[in-house]
């Protein structure tokens, strides 16, 4: 009895290590089996914007509807007045004249287009520039401050957007004729001025780009209300800035309905007016036919703006974004 159960004891004792020596693997698979595997994360792919054929189509239309023109301008200011009519719009013809147009649109008139382009400057930098300092101030103003009268004000800031300014041409003619500022460069200055879309868009980005904090804490560190507009504000104000100066330029530099009815003396013409002015000799009796000169005098006319907004391209993205985000 006492040998069977030492016998047994000793199988039941030696059976589970045997068991468990060959039953760890199975348990280890068992585990793995059941438990769930943990995934690596995959990196997030950004994924392609989907294709619109029916916005491809229209951005080519528009691309087309913009480069055609320009295209157009740029070879036909190559051609001589015989070439323009002699050759194809869209493609060179024998003789390639750029510079000799160039030349002659210097010249011509004892060059007449170099007063014009002097007077077009002056009126930009006057006219334009003294927009946006107005608008600057005005913006800010109606942005950081709180007066009697401000919901009237914005009113009158939206209704006056809404105007066109050739609705108020007649009138602005009428009120200067009375002040004797008519054909004068004043004339044509002083309408530039005023840009109530300048100012709504000042007011909009002032109000979003400078902190009312930073203004508060520039106050108690002593400063007065000039040094904290010049020296916190206007920094800030940098990007709406250029914005509203490429706007007000562009707007001044094309003008020319109001100059068509304020100024007589062509010595004052800005360039619009002095080109029509040009284009118009060829349906009077005995005057010079000078298309060509048109053409080239265009061209040079649209080169500063394609400048500007390709030097503050930047600027004027960074200004329309502004505000388009709230944190």
């Amino acid at each position: 009895m006492s040998s069977t159960s030492s016998t047994s004891s000793t199988s039941s004792t030696s059976s589970p290590v045997t068991t468990g020596s060959h039953s760890a693997p199975a348990e280890a698979g068992g585990a793995s089996k059941g438990t769930p595997r943990l995934r690596t994360r995959r990196k997030d792919v950004p994924r392609r914007p989907k294709r619109s054929i029916l916005l491809t189509v229209l951005t080519g239309l528009i691309l087309v509807y913009t480069v055609v023109p320009l295209l157009w301008l740029v070879i036909s200011a190559t051609k001589t007045q015989d070439g323009l009519a002699n050759s194809s719009g869209l493609w060179f013809s024998h003789k390639f004249a750029l510079w000799s147009n160039i030349h002659d649109t210097f010249t011509y008139h004892d060059g007449i287009f170099v007063r014009w382009l002097l007077n077009t400057l002056l009126y930009v930098v006057l006219g334009a520039g003294g927009a946006t300092l107005l608008a600057i101030l005005g913006g800010y103003a109606l942005a950081k401050f709180k007066f009697p009268g401000k919901r009237a004000v914005f009113a009158v800031v939206i209704g006056a957007v809404a105007v066109p300014g050739t609705a108020l041409a007649v009138p602005t003619f009428l009120m200067f004729s009375k002040m004797g500022l008519t054909d004068t460069p004043w004339a044509v200055i002083i309408p530039s001025l005023v840009s109530p879309f300048g100012l709504y868009l000042m007011w909009v980005f002032a109000s979003e780009a400078i902190p009312t904090e930073l203004m508060e804490a520039a106050r108690i560190d002593g400063a007065g209300e000039i040094r904290t507009f010049f020296q916190v504000a206007l920094p800030l104000l940098a990007p709406g800035t250029v914005t509203v100066l490429l706007f007000t330029t562009v707007a001044t530099w094309n003008n020319y309905f109001l100059p068509l009815i304020m100024l007589k003396d062509p010595k004052w013409y800005p360039l619009t007016l002095g080109l029509d002015a040009w284009n118009s000799q060829a349906q009077t009796i005995g005057g010079d036919v000078i298309f060509n000169l048109v053409i080239t005098g265009s061209l040079l006319t649209i080169v500063p703006l394609i400048a500007a907004f390709l030097l503050l391209q930047k600027y004027w993205q960074s200004g329309l974004a502004a505000g388009s985000v709230k944190e």
